[in-house]
């Protein structure tokens, strides 16, 4: 998914996101475990995340298959006067770029890789590019969300202004997969709006497959968390955040 025109709207409808509290979430990894400030954000988006940490003090790098995404992240960086580099990329075969402390994958991302050999693959390149004693961090839908938020609500919808949106998510065609169907109405001039429609499929796994797949990369697992805290996931946690190091 290369987030079409809901590039447009992104920050829009993710205006509520917590970036805060990932930016938190990686200063605090960093600190622990004393690693550089040399930083990729794969999957960065609009680089929201990306020019927060860059506005910390790290040297970020953001990587995204969007090209509609990354010209509205260099656009941002520019207004800001961050100094940011941005490449189009798959995060299963980025680079080659001179190895980073801190590689991340935040927001989901990961769940858009639909196939198991994707996830490896992205996991083996990520130790590739990492410094010995480099950190990985990443988070996930976990099986609990795709199963009893998405399917069992069904419908999301937000009636706003500039741009409303009616979400419907249906089963996707792998295990644990799930088809968001998006209708957008954008708000052209006054009393015209535009319908566009996109389709988003994401895909997660147990947290014993992303562990398996992390030491097979040959990653040290250090921690487990959910929904931004520092505790171990339950049956309900929704977000699963994963922190390895080469």
């Amino acid at each position: 998914m290369t987030y079409e025109r809901f590039a447009s709207w992104y920050d829009q409808l993710m205006s509520d996101a917590p970036y805060d509290q990932w930016c938190a979430l990686v200063e605090r990894a960093v600190s622990s475990y004393q690693t550089g400030k040399r930083m990729l954000d794969l999957g960065c988006g609009t680089g929201e995340l990306a020019l927060r940490l860059a506005e910390k003090g790290f040297d970020v790098t953001g990587v995204d298959v969007s090209e509609q995404m990354l010209a509205i992240a260099q656009m941002k960086a520019q207004e800001r006067g961050v100094d940011l580099s941005f490449f189009q990329q798959d995060m299963r075969d980025f680079g080659p770029f001179e190895p980073f402390d801190t590689i991340v994958i935040f927001c989901d991302s990961l769940n858009y890789l639909l196939q198991e050999e994707d996830v490896v693959a992205t996991f083996s390149r990520v130790y590739d590019q990492l410094k010995s004693g480099g950190l990985f961090l990443f988070d996930v839908h976990s099986l609990f969300k795709m199963e009893n938020v998405f399917l069992q609500h069904g419908t999301f919808a937000s009636n706003d202004d500039e741009v409303s949106y009616i979400w419907n998510c249906y089963p996707g065609s792998w295990p644990h997969s799930v088809e968001h169907e998006l209708t957008f109405f954008v708000r052209l001039d006054e009393g015209v709006y535009e319908r566009v429609d996109e389709m988003h499929v994401q895909r997660t796994y147990d947290v014993e497959r992303y562990v398996t797949w992390l030491k097979q990369a040959g990653f040290r697992l250090l921690h487990i968390w959910a929904d931004f805290t520092e505790q171990q996931p339950t049956n309900e946690s929704e977000r699963i955040f994963f922190i390895a190091q080469k």
